[in-house]
């Protein structure tokens, strides 16, 4: 029997939408079918309010225009789809969804900020008071939200039940900019007759330390505050509201000190009993003060909050040398431990983070200036004590147990995985396990340092927001998880910040450190070039149209810099960072031509601006911005390329920017970069010669120009520096550094030498596009290309993905010289086939198997 099925409708990135900031939220869906090459004719979309658009003659499904009124604060509406074949079919009506709006208008806000009396707050990253309030619920609740965020971090209780599961809630914005807030269904958290609601407070990013080399404290206030709103709406139809104001009240609680990076104090005998319940006695609390504060500034969030994902057992317990207790999770992640421990009042147990060990205990120096380090004073009331701190997290692996009362069972101690709740999409296996493992070791790093934001690490006093790591890294990262709603809002920020301090920072948010805003290539071009992957990835264009006005004010900025002969060869540039080569207290001393690298990015920035342009409709700066990158690079080549093709610059990097930005001018000229880079490659026995900026390339290069083999023999190399020498070593994550660990067990004596940094792992996109051979041809996968380049000693690989469409894969095996490719186009979408040795064919939706003769 034939099978057609509409999914349940998406609004816009949303799988919580609830309490959501757009108006007319566009609306996606997948179809189930098994009718092969099935692409839809029209569509039909009802919302509950009786709006239906009737039969619509379109094969869009992914992100279509919200079709009725505008929704209001507070509004729930839902959503059904049906669809219409070519071949004739119809399917039924999708299950409903459901959206809701939060609050849309700043004048919907009235609550204040209730915020802590100074006595309370001590030094940044000291104590976490409590706030509370009582309240009257005078009768049968229909239902009641609570509109919520922080100055500060916040978890939030009503009835003595915490709120939501977010972890780190708001999460990290710039504050002065944008402030999320979640709204929260608290229907079943309400009782009639009396209530209380209170919320434990935390410093976090907005008043604690942030950054390195002793960090920025009170970056955006000196006050913690609440803000919160809760509306109760009776079935009666009448309504209350519960607002944060001078009315609240305020004491010590049993967090004695919080710290992002020096982790967290708790005192379980500082804990009043039911302080979050009603009938509580706070008359000896403190008022708190109604602090102004801006309403305008408070957004809804575009993606998923921080979570609890994932729980590890110790997967062995080590004894250090002094006859320390060490566990070792076997997986570097950011989280904090959970412990189940019995004792007697006031005793306190010790946990010690780290990432690696170093002649077996805790490597701390690679922290710097992070304690990482958590105390738990017991209550001890002859009951078992469960504990986690609510407001740090840590990067590790291993942790020290210090003051365990008796013996340590391993199984009262658990490992929480912590990072932005992102729905996974994309996986890759092949035939190599290192191979395989270092794409685990990608996905790993990527839920490390996806903790609200993009950052770069998530162990040391760093843990920012750098716009060239997730540069490099989107494309990777929009394959493995949906992170299409993060990164919108963290590009938000970055819009925010560049109109601010007249560029982009080197981060975002920005914090103020050892040194000033500036332009710098790679970074900065992140602006252009992170929209325009999600754009790739996700198909959205409306992200694009969004981060336009930022796009074209970066190219602008370096067309300016670079003057007439539109070479970048002013101010300040991170250049091929942290090359292999490079000292390791001079991560910037690379081998490439720092205006190489820069004037590089201009070309490819102003290109994908011009395209930008051309699908949002400004025609005239398509056209200026295409001339102006055609301009950037026939100046590349006048100062770089010689005639036949060779580089000023003989490195790596400088042909994989130059082979795959297309900044050579004829085939002649590619032909002869791509011998040389070859050349280089074997050179240096196949051994990785690139830093943060060649590297995503490098491989792409040598495809670019039929050197397959010579990218699997770089991809599979095993000794220092490689891709797969970390792995070699023991690593659970990508490293900073291809050497963060030396062999022999010692660390790399450079400051910076984090081992959860994902730049490295850009890698990993290569694995899906060329080694399984599944990338977008068009927007969103709507085309997809079926291209597996089989190569090393590999007999299989396999990628499969969430595509917006549906589900698509790519398997291939081969036997002696039989390649066997398998791949699934979901509905709607077609694929472009190119296999080795083989026409180029189109397919439509199902599963098709292909056999070719296989290459290597």
């Amino acid at each position: 029997m034939t099978n057609l099925r509409v999914e349940t409708p998406v609004f816009e990135h949303h799988r919580d939408p609830i309490g959501i900031g757009e108006r007319a939220p566009r609306l996606s869906w997948t179809v189930v079918t098994d009718i092969p090459g099935w692409t839809q004719r029209a569509y039909e979309i009802e919302l509950s309010d009786g709006t239906a658009t009737g039969p619509v003659e379109s094969d869009r499904s992914v992100l279509v225009p919200w079709p009725g009124a505008e929704l209001r604060s507070r509004e729930r509406r839902g959503a059904r789809v049906r669809v219409h074949g070519h071949d004739g079919s119809a399917s039924d009506w999708s299950p409903w969804s459901w959206a809701e709006a939060g609050l849309l208008d700043p004048a919907d806000w009235r609550a204040g900020a209730a915020a802590p009396p100074l006595e309370l707050l001590g030094v940044p990253d000291g104590p976490a008071p409590l706030l509370r309030r009582e309240f009257t619920v005078r009768g049968p609740v229909a239902s009641a939200r609570l509109y919520v965020t922080a100055h500060g971090l916040h978890e939030t209780e009503i009835n003595g039940q915490v709120v939501g599961d977010d972890v780190l809630a708001p999460g990290w914005t710039s504050y002065h900019h944008r402030l999320r807030y979640r709204t929260h269904d608290v229907t079943a958290l309400l009782r009639e007759g009396g209530n209380a609601i209170g919320a434990t407070l935390a410093d976090g990013w907005y008043r604690g330390r942030i950054g390195f080399l002793s960090g920025k404290t009170n970056l955006y206030g000196d006050r913690t505050a609440l803000i919160a709103q809760l509306e109760i709406t009776y079935a009666d139809g009448t309504t209350d509201l519960v607002v944060t104001d001078g009315s609240w009240r305020c004491a010590p609680g049993p967090v004695t000190a919080a710290s992002l990076y020096d982790g967290e104090k708790h005192d379980a005998r500082l804990l009043p009993a039911g302080w979050s319940r009603p009938g509580f006695d706070d008359a000896s609390w403190l008022p708190a003060d109604d602090l102004p504060h801006d309403p305008a500034v408070l957004v809804a969030p575009t993606g998923p909050p921080v979570r609890r994902v994932e729980t590890i057992a110790p997967a062995e317990v080590l004894t250090g040398p002094s006859g320390e207790t060490i566990l070792d999770f076997g997986q570097n992640i950011a989280g904090r431990l959970r412990i189940r421990v019995q004792g007697p009042a006031g005793h306190t147990v010790t946990l010690r983070h780290a990432e690696v060990l170093e002649d077996g205990a805790l490597a701390l120096r690679p922290l710097r200036q992070a304690a990482a380090l958590d105390r738990y004073t017991l209550r001890g009331d002859g009951e078992p004590e469960e504990w986690e701190p609510r407001f740090t997290t840590h990067g590790f692996r291993y942790a020290q147990i210090d003051g365990w009362p008796g013996e340590l069972d391993p199984a009262d101690v658990r490992a929480v995985v912590c990072h932005t709740d992102m729905r996974r999409t994309g996986e890759f296996t092949c035939s190599d396990p290192l191979l395989t493992k270092l794409h685990d070791n990608v996905v790993w790093s990527m839920r490390g340092n996806f903790v609200d934001l993009p950052t770069d690490c998530p162990q040391r006093d760093e843990r920012l927001g750098w716009t060239g790591d997730i540069q490099v890294f989107a494309p990777a990262a929009a394959f493995l998880y949906d992170c299409a709603g993060p990164l919108a809002s963290w590009l938000a920020d970055l819009a925010a910040e560049q109109a601010e301090h007249g560029t982009v920072p080197h981060y975002v948010p920005w914090v103020p450190l050892v040194f000033g805003v500036s332009p710098t290539a790679a970074w900065g071009d992140a602006a252009v070039l992170v929209p325009w992957t999600l754009y790739q990835r996700f198909g959205d264009l409306g992200l694009l149209r969004a981060q336009y006005p930022s796009m074209k004010a970066w190219v602008d900025q370096v067309a300016s810099i670079a003057g007439e002969d539109h070479l970048w060869d002013e101010g300040f540039q991170f250049g091929d960072w942290l090359d292999p080569a490079a000292p390791p207290d001079e991560p910037g001393k690379a081998r490439t031509d720092h205006v190489l690298v820069a004037t590089a990015y201009h070309a490819w920035s102003a290109r994908v601006l011009a395209e930008t342009a051309a699908l949002l409709g400004h025609d005239a700066d398509a056209e200026r911005y295409a001339a102006l990158a055609g301009e950037v690079r026939a100046a590349f080549r006048r100062e770089f390329v010689t005639p036949s093709g060779r580089l000023a610059c003989d490195t790596q990097t400088a042909y994989a920017l130059a082979l795959t930005l297309d900044l050579l001018e004829t085939p002649a000229q590619r032909e002869r970069a791509g011998r040389r880079l070859v050349e280089l490659v074997a050179a240096d026995d196949h051994r990785i010669a690139t830093g943060f900026v060649g590297t995503p390339l490098i491989c792409d290069a040598l495809a670019s120009v039929g050197a397959y083999e010579t990218a699997y023999k770089l991809l599979t190399q095993r000794n220092l520096p490689s891709w797969l020498y970390p792995v070699t070593m023991g690593a659970t994550t990508i490293w900073e550094r291809w050497d963060s660990m030396l062999p022999d067990g010692s660390i790399n004596p450079g400051e910076m030498t984090s081992f959860n940094h994902y730049a490295l792992g850009a890698v990993a996109d290569f694995l899906h596009r060329t080694v399984a051979g599944l990338a977008p041809a068009a927007r969103g996968y709507r085309r997809l290309r079926i291209a597996p380049r089989p190569g090393g000693d590999l007999t299989h690989a396999s990628a499969r993905l969430d595509t917006p469409y549906g589900p698509a894969s790519v398997s291939w095996a081969r036997d002696g010289d039989t390649l066997t490719v398998t791949a699934t186009v979901p509905p709607g979408a077609t694929a472009e086939v190119d296999l080795p040795g083989a026409a180029v064919q189109e397919v439509g939706a199902g599963t098709h198997t292909f056999t070719a003769t296989a290459t290597g």
